[in-house]
């Protein structure tokens, strides 16, 4: 055993979906240069965290080690390293969770940023998922996060007769 051989389990553990899961949740929250309260509210409400009664949000051991494990994986690998590695991995069913979770995630604080738009399309291209595939989810979460249609009446989706649907 050579002196700095216990660093090399730090390189990462083995890459599986929860992992890239929760890696690209991180990846995209981390974008823009911060992490918004927003963003990690809502990797936490994903991953399951819960207050501890001390007005404290944590997550289970598990999954604080799942955490770890993604960030860890994102301070040492490009995007482009992640998704070459993780695409192969992951089913069709587990692509489109991840995206959908990756716009909410965008969407949690407000907008999505230019560079999360961004990253976003290199998420898409990756996993072999075309814009107008997604578009129908992507609707959906635009719905769930447009609260403006309880506080502005005025909202062209409040209008008479309006009803929401999904394109295809």
């Amino acid at each position: 055993m050579g002196l700095f051989d216990m660093f090399k389990s730090d390189s990462g553990d083995k890459m599986t979906p929860h992992l890239a899961f929760t890696t690209s949740l991180i990846y995209m929250m981390s974008a823009d240069g911060e992490m918004d309260s927003e963003e990690v509210g809502h990797l936490l409400s994903v991953l399951g965290g819960k207050d501890d009664g001390r007005g404290t949000i944590g997550v289970g051991a598990q999954n604080q080690a799942l955490l770890d494990s993604a960030l860890k994986y994102r301070r040492k690998n490009s995007l482009d390293t992640f998704l070459a590695e993780a695409a192969p991995l992951l089913t069709d069913a587990q692509k489109m969770c991840i995206m959908v979770n990756l716009i909410d995630s965008s969407l949690a604080d407000g907008q999505p940023e230019p560079e999360e738009q961004q990253m976003f399309a290199k998420f898409l291209q990756a996993f072999g998922i075309t814009e107008e595939r997604f578009r129908p989810f992507f609707e959906v979460i635009m719905l769930k996060n447009d609260r403006s249609v309880f506080t502005n009446q005025s909202h062209p989706k409040n209008a008479p007769g309006y009803q929401v649907k999904l394109s295809m």
